[in-house]
């Protein structure tokens, strides 16, 4: 496999992860971003643990989606991340189109 190969391989999965996104986005009601990873949430609980220089955080996420190219299975019931980086918690606007059940 050539590098261009490789490149082309690897541009088709980027878009096909950036499609699911787009037709998943919908289904979740928050954003949750660490240093490593995307997550798509219907319950987020952000815990903040430690004291001064020590200080960390525990993040647990229910009914989660996961922004990860090389996952095969990006639909996750429980995750928990603990992390000493930032964590970015935004909560999405609610849908302005009702899906029909």
């Amino acid at each position: 496999m050539s590098a261009e190969d490789l490149e082309k391989f690897e541009t088709e999965q980027e878009l096909a992860l950036y499609r699911e996104y787009r037709d998943v986005v919908g289904l979740f009601s928050h954003v949750v971003e660490t240093e490593r990873r995307f997550y798509l949430c219907n319950d987020v609980d952000l815990q903040v643990r430690g004291e001064g220089a020590g200080v960390y955080f525990d993040v647990r996420m229910n009914d989660a989606w996961v922004w990860d190219v090389y996952r095969t299975a990006r639909f996750v019931k429980n995750v928990r991340v603990i992390t000493f980086k930032d964590v970015n918690v935004e909560e999405l606007p609610p849908r302005e189109i009702e899906l029909p059940e």
